[in-house]
């Protein structure tokens, strides 16, 4: 009966990641067989012009600098906001509650956030429709990720390494920069990544606080386009799918760049530390 329940779940698991492969396989061929022909040089590095043709350079630049300015405002937030959960805080109530926060915050919709964005930053603190009040509300959206995958990974790192080092002479806060950080790195490189991820793939908060412009931004106070929000608008107001899948192609490969430029990053931290 063992055997029974352990080949079942085993060959459950395997048909779970086969499908999840054929998904993603499948999603993958649709986009760029519909999408390839469409990519060339001009719509890369062209301007975006008034007649609806044009390239993307834009929306490009506007995703870049929106994906920056958010884990500069979220990543550091949402490390020390785990650090301090994990390793300073007592173990009560208040961080029952922090930590149920969070979870909530991880579970509301994305149109939420940018209701809330439009009304605080682009209304009340008088933003306007910008990439920074863009920045701020994906900032938010991804600090549930930063903070659960940073506490996770802090709790991975094995004991004995923080009281090896203790018993050296370092000091708690030489220890965790020294120690507990550089070996937690990876598992925080994933929860950076996933951010990354969802700060490209975000349109509805994007749409509410930065608007559709699609000039090159001269600033973060630029109302500006991203990727997605002109995936979007392209799809809706012109069906034009072709164009659709060719920047779906584009997000595709900014988001492997920038996760392959995330892991080099931390790479040299890491061996730096060591």
């Amino acid at each position: 009966m063992r055997k029974i329940k352990g080949f079942f779940l085993n060959s459950l698991l395997w048909l779970s990641a086969i499908l999840t492969v054929i998904i993603l396989g499948v999603i993958l061929i649709f986009i760029f067989t519909k999408g390839i022909g469409v990519i060339n040089f001009k719509l890369l590095f062209s301007n975006y012009s008034s007649d609806g043709q044009g390239g993307l350079l834009p929306m490009i630049i506007t995703t870049l600098y929106t994906v920056g300015l958010s884990l500069l405002v979220g990543v550091p937030i949402g490390i020390l906001s785990a650090i301090y959960l994990q390793e300073y805080a007592k173990q009560g109530i208040i961080v029952k509650f922090i930590r149920f926060s969070t979870e909530v915050l991880a579970g509301i919709p994305s149109i939420i956030y940018g209701l809330f964005g439009s009304i605080f930053f682009v209304t009340i603190l008088k933003m306007g429709y910008s990439i920074l009040a863009a920045s701020l509300t994906l900032a938010i959206i991804i600090l549930p990720v930063i903070i659960r995958t940073t506490e996770e990974s802090l709790k991975t790192v094995p004991s004995f390494y923080k009281e090896g080092s203790l018993a050296l002479g370092a000091t708690k806060f030489q220890t965790l920069y020294k120690v507990v950080l550089p070996a937690a790195m990876p598992g925080i490189l994933s929860g950076v990544i996933l951010s990354i991820g969802r700060i490209i793939g975000e349109s509805a908060a994007i749409l509410l606080t930065a608007g559709t412009a699609v000039a090159i931004p001269e600033n973060i106070m630029s109302s500006a386009r991203t990727l997605t929000v002109h995936a979007y608008l392209v799809t809706k107001e012109q069906g034009d799918i072709g164009l659709a899948a060719a920047i779906g192609i584009v997000l595709i490969v900014m988001v492997l760049v920038l996760n392959l430029l995330s892991q080099f990053i931390v790479k040299r931290f890491t061996k730096g530390n060591y």
